[in-house]
C-alpha cells in the first residue's frame, strides 16, 4: 500500500472516527468539564502541529477557549516544566513517540493537570504518559508523509469541541456529511493532476489561508516540501502583506485556499489583487465561484461549514503535492532524508 492508496483511505477514516470515538471523545470532554478546565496547552511536532494549529481556531471561534502550542524544548533542552494551572495539557502525535511532546504531557501530569494523548498508537510512550487517549484508529500509516492521520487528528479535535461545547444540530449534521465530502474531494484528483503538471519546473510557492485554512496553508506546503523538494513557503494571507508580498513576480507560483467564511472576501480581494497586479500564477482551493474564477481551481464540495473545511480541503492539497512529486520524476512513497518516526528531544 502506499501514499495514494492512504490518501483515499481518508473518508473510512473520518467515518469509522466519527462513529466509534465519539464515547471515548464525551468522556474526556465531560472530565475537562469537571476540572474546571478553562485552557488548552499542546505539544506536537511536524504535521501534528498544524492539527493544533486548528484546534487554535476551533475551540477558539466555538468556545472561546484559549489554545497555546507548548514549547517542547523548554522541557528537555532547558530543565523548566511550565506551571499549567487551570490547563489541560494534550500531546498530538501520530506515532506517539517523540521524546519531546511525551516530556510535556508527562509534566503536566506530574502537576496534576489533566492529560490527553491524541494518537494512532494507543500503546505508544505519548499514550501511556497520558490520563485518557483518543484513538485515531486510522490503521497502519506507512507511507512517510502522513495523510490520513491527519484528517483523523483534525476530526478527533473537531468532535472534542463540539463535546465540550455541548448539542448542537446544525454542527451534528454537519459532521454526518463530513466522510461523503471528503469522498468528494478526491474526486478533485484529475484536476490535481493537470495542476501538478502544468508546474513541474517551478521552483518555489507561496501557499496562502487564513482562519481555520491557515493550518491547511501550513500542512499543504510540508507536504509540496516533503513529497516534491519544493521551496514552499506557507502564510496567513494577513501576514503575508506584512513583507513577503515583495517576494511575488509575474508568473510566481501562489496556491491559496479561500473556501466560505468570514476570511472569504478578504481572500478573494487579495487574490484579485495579486492577479491583477503581480500576474502571479494562481492555484485557488475554494468552493466559491468568485474565488475559483481567479486561478486554476480546485473547486470543494458545498455546504461545508467552515469550521470542518480544513478535513476537506487537505484532500485535493495532498493530491496537488503527490502528483507534483510524480511530475519532477519523484518516488512519493519514498521522500529523502526523512523517515516515518522522527525522534526530538
Amino acid at each position: 500500500m502506499g501514499l495514494r492508496d492512504e490518501i483515499r483511505e481518508q473518508p473510512a477514516v473520518v467515518a469509522r472516527l466519527i462513529a466509534d470515538g465519539r464515547e471515548a471523545i464525551e468522556r474526556i470532554a465531560a472530565g475537562l468539564r469537571e476540572r474546571g478546565v478553562d485552557e488548552i496547552v499542546i505539544a506536537a511536532r511536524g504535521t501534528s502541529d498544524h492539527a493544533a494549529i486548528y484546534a487554535q481556531y476551533v475551540l477558539g471561534a466555538r468556545l472561546a477557549m484559549p489554545v497555546a502550542l507548548a514549547a517542547p524544548s523548554l522541557v528537555t533542552l532547558y530543565g523548566v516544566e511550565p506551571r499549567f494551572g487551570r490547563s489541560a495539557v494534550v500531546g498530538i502525535s501520530q506515532s506517539g513517540e517523540s521524546p519531546d511532546v511525551v516530556a510535556v504531557v508527562a509534566a503536566a501530569r506530574r502537576q496534576g493537570a489533566p492529560t490527553i494523548a491524541i494518537t494512532n498508537s494507543p500503546a505508544s510512550p505519548l499514550a501511556r504518559a497520558a490520563d485518557a487517549t483518543i484513538d485515531l484508529a486510522a490503521g497502519d500509516e506507512r507511507a512517510v508523509a502522513a495523510t490520513k492521520t491527519y484528517t483523523a487528528e483534525l476530526t478527533a479535535i473537531a468532535l472534542l469541541a463540539l463535546a465540550l461545547g455541548g448539542g448542537d444540530e446544525a454542527a451534528e449534521a454537519a459532521l454526518a456529511t463530513l466522510p461523503s465530502a471528503v469522498v468528494g474531494a478526491l474526486e478533485l484528483e484529475p484536476a490535481a493532476e493537470r495542476i501538478a503538471s502544468a508546474r513541474s519546473a517551478i521552483r518555489g510557492v507561496v501557499v496562502l489561508g487564513r482562519g481555520f485554512e491557515y493550518a491547511t496553508a501550513r500542512e499543504w506546503a510540508l507536504k509540496l516540501k516533503e513529497l516534491a523538494r519544493l521551496l514552499a513557503d506557507p502564510y496567513s494571507s494577513a501576514d503575508f502583506q506584512h513583507g513577503p508580498l515583495a517576494l511575488l513576480e509575474p508568473g510566481f507560483p501562489v496556491f491559496a485556499l479561500a473556501p466560505s467564511g468570514p476570511p472569504a472576501d478578504g481572500q478573494v480581494a487579495l487574490l484579485a489583487r495579486l492577479r491583477a497586479n503581480f500576474r502571479v500564477d494562481l492555484v485557488v482551493v475554494s468552493d466559491r465561484g468568485d474565488a475559483l474564477e481567479l486561478g486554476e481551481g480546485l473547486r470543494l464540495p458545498p455546504g461545508v461549514p467552515d469550521w470542518l473545511m480544513p478535513i476537506v480541503s487537505i484532500v485535493p492539497a495532498q493530491l496537488v503535492a503527490y502528483h507534483l512529486a510524480r511530475a519532477r520524476g519523484l518516488d512519493p512513497d519514498s521522500p529523502r532524508h526523512i523517515r516515518k518516526v522522527t525522534l526530538t528531544r
